[in-house]
């Protein structure tokens, strides 16, 4: 029992799933970042368009 325990940890198959998926956490994470940044940019330009429209004419 203990030699495939020791087979399987010396195994570097699984290693590269679990690179694929620490890569793959760090692309979410900045691609959420990037949208929560942007998302407040693009609220303020909605909410100043919303300002222009509803003015009352001069």
């Amino acid at each position: 029992m203990k030699i495939k325990i020791m087979a399987f940890l010396r195994q570097e198959d699984g290693l590269t799933i679990v690179e694929y998926a620490v890569a793959a956490g760090l692309i979410t994470a900045a691609v959420a970042a990037a949208f929560f940044a942007l998302g407040g940019t693009i609220n303020g330009i909605i909410v100043a368009l919303d300002g222009y429209l509803t003015a009352p004419a001069a």
